[in-house]
């Protein structure tokens, strides 16, 4: 399909900013990526899926600049023993990270993995271009072709020390393009965790394959950068008996887009996706999600809670496609929103397309305000309404807290928002 003048303007503007890095064994995979940029355009508000979603300062020639705050808590996940990979401003520092080597698992950077036998060479950017269908996925054609840097994982056992990926955000005029391969053996099981600022704007790329009885867990954080602009994409396949889940917590930041493609390809695989944020002011948050069901007996959750007040803007997007073939599928979504105020909005669009008959498949969205009964109880014991809305704001959110497996993580990510409430109190 031919795009408009305007558009394909606005792509080549993009490119002529951006230089393809000289990777031997990616350069057949970023050119085809490169390929398809051109040919499908960069996102424009009418696209269906930006419609909610202003993509204008994500493909700017120029990263807007994002003033660099000040953060004196304590690092997430500090207290987690843990194999460190840092990047400010997209790019690696060696001398913050640990040495990258780990039992059941090889770790290298994509912009020094040389070798043109590398396994990534029939793995990077293969999963991306899957999920370009039926949905165009253009600023994620865009990593591939121009992805600076990254991780490359190949899981071979199971990992007991999870892999940190701790982003900083120094220069208040960066733009970080990065990309990681996972690929997960069978009966392999890995932990990653991510977390801080990566950029003034980010656009981020992980692609997993989790193969048979191959076990996934990602927990993720975006918060405190409040200029932040990001763009980031998941793209995972999972074969038969596999789980896969992934918990993002987002707090602050002028404009966040979060989407994940599933696919369950093997009998008996599991995919829960979770989301929690909370945003004041000047906060545009979009959560789109596309599973597919393409094998028996699957499960699938998404659970997404987002808190907004201020003129707080949430966005979820969220749908299961089930393919014929596909029977007993269990796919489940929740999109909800608590809104502190009149002046903040929630725009979902949940969707189910289905092509088989046993299956059980849910969706559901609601948008309110905070429980008059409930905090009626709270203050007739004693609580102020400030406290006794904060403690109904963490239940709300809750139900997708609870999708991190680790206990420990769960309540740290509880004591991070919690903090965040205190902070923004009335």
């Amino acid at each position: 399909m031919t795009q408009p003048a305007t558009q394909l303007t606005a792509t080549e503007a993009m490119i002529a900013e951006l230089q393809m890095p000289d990777t031997g064994w990616s350069k057949a995979a970023r050119a085809d990526a490169l390929g398809r940029l051109r040919a499908m355009g960069l996102p424009e508000r009418r696209d269906e899926y930006w419609k909610y979603t202003r993509p204008d300062t994500l493909i700017a020639p120029v990263a807007p600049k994002a003033a660099v705050f000040d953060n004196d808590e304590k690092p997430l996940f500090d207290d987690v023993d843990r194999l460190k990979i840092v990047f400010v401003d997209g790019v690696f520092d060696a001398d913050a990270s640990d040495d990258l080597t780990g039992e059941g698992l090889t770790i290298e950077r994509l912009a020094t993995a040389t070798s043109d036998l590398h396994w990534a060479r029939d793995f990077y950017g293969t999963l991306e271009t899957n999920g370009q269908t039926p949905v165009a996925r253009p600023l994620a054609a865009l990593n591939t072709a121009f992805a600076t840097d990254g991780v490359l994982i190949h899981v071979t056992g199971v990992v007991s020390k999870p892999v940190s990926l701790i982003y900083r955000h120094l220069s208040e005029s960066s733009d970080a393009i990065l990309h990681h391969c996972i690929k997960m053996d069978a009966g392999s099981e890995l932990t990653v965790l991510e977390n801080g600022p990566a950029a003034a704007r980010f656009n981020k790329v992980m692609e997993v394959d989790v193969a048979d009885n191959a076990t996934f867990h990602h927990v993720r954080t975006q918060g405190r950068d409040h200029e932040r602009r990001a763009a980031t994409h998941i793209f995972a396949r999972l074969g038969a008996e596999s789980l896969f889940k992934s918990f993002t917590l987002t707090v602050n930041g002028v404009l966040t887009r979060n989407e994940c493609v599933i696919e369950l390809t093997g009998d008996d695989a599991s995919a829960h996706v979770a989301g929690a944020c909370v945003g004041d002011g000047v906060f545009h948050h979009d959560d789109t999600v596309f599973v597919t069901h393409d094998a028996v007996n699957c499960e699938s959750r998404q659970v997404f809670k987002k808190v907004l007040r201020n003129g707080a803007v949430g966005v979820f997007q969220g749908k299961i496609l089930v393919k014929a073939g596909a029977q007993k599928t269990d796919g489940y979504q929740i999109s909800q929103s608590l809104l502190l105020d009149d002046d903040s909005q929630f725009l979902a669009k949940p969707e189910l397309e289905i092509y088989a008959d046993d299956v059980a498949c849910s969706h559901g969205s609601t948008s309110g305000a905070i429980d008059e009964d409930a905090l009626f109880y709270l203050r007739a014991r004693g609580i102020t309404k400030a406290e006794a809305t904060n403690l109904l704001t963490l239940s709300f959110l809750a139900e997708a807290v609870e999708e991190i497996a680790s206990e420990e993580m769960r309540d740290e990510i509880n004591s991070r928002v919690a903090a965040w409430l205190e902070r923004h109190r009335s």
